[in-house]
């Protein structure tokens, strides 16, 4: 979604859409039956759920979590920009790749945070106002372990009716992880009055705190620019 709008259209904007925010608001998943065997060093999440923006504002607030990234995957590398993956046509989706600490927070409980609170995993091809393939839900096992993980813990929650609705959220191998540009890192944190941000992500980071006191850390971990 284009978002370089005047405060006065943004602000419209924003009440306008203000209901589509999220289907549902956050709502706790069961925790994972089955997680990743080997914790002895750092490991890499990469996940899609809507605009990076929200979702890496989401993880740079879970204890664990030793950095968050704004990227693109899916797609080439010649299209991995802002511009080009915002058509919806290059087979990028807005993504965020997530280093952590297994041993402080394992890769089933960032699963668990991703289909509580960072987005509704039963939007098809759009998070709230943000509509095209580019905002898809999408997991993107970095490996074969996490490629097991993340499809047992979709069968458990398509099996235990977690949602009211179908989950669209699609596993997608072996695809390259693309750095977004530097303005859209930490871009919640810089730009936190933003109507776009106040109504549409910020709860996303409310709903972390509430659902996952134990998890949650008040100073969130930055990118460097």
């Amino acid at each position: 979604m284009p978002r370089f709008l005047s405060t006065v259209a943004a602000s419209l904007l924003a009440v306008t859409l203000a209901g589509s925010a999220q289907a549902t608001s956050p709502k706790l998943a069961p925790a994972s039956q089955v997680d990743i065997v080997d914790k002895s060093a750092p490991q890499t999440a990469l996940l899609a759920g809507g605009c990076f923006w929200g979702v890496q504002a989401v993880y740079q607030h879970v204890e664990g979590v030793i950095s968050a990234t704004s990227g693109y995957a899916g797609g080439s590398r010649e299209t991995a920009t802002y511009e080009a993956t915002g058509t919806g046509r290059t087979g990028h989706a807005e993504a965020v790749r997530i280093v952590f600490d297994p041993q402080k927070v394992s890769y089933a409980t960032l699963l668990q945070i991703f289909f509580s609170t960072v987005h509704d995993p039963t939007q098809i091809n759009r998070q709230g106002p943000d509509v095209g393939p580019q905002y898809r839900s999408t997991i993107f096992p970095t490996d074969a372990e996490q490629a097991r993980v993340a499809r047992a813990y979709l069968d458990q929650l398509i099996a235990a009716r977690t949602f009211a609705a179908p989950i669209a959220t699609t596993i997608e191998r072996d695809k390259v992880f693309y750095v977004a540009e530097r303005d859209h890192q930490n871009y919640l944190h810089d730009h936190p009055r933003e109507p776009y941000i106040v109504i549409h992500e910020r709860p996303k980071i409310d709903g972390l705190r509430t659902l996952f006191p134990a998890r949650y850390r008040q100073q969130p971990v930055l990118e460097s620019k």
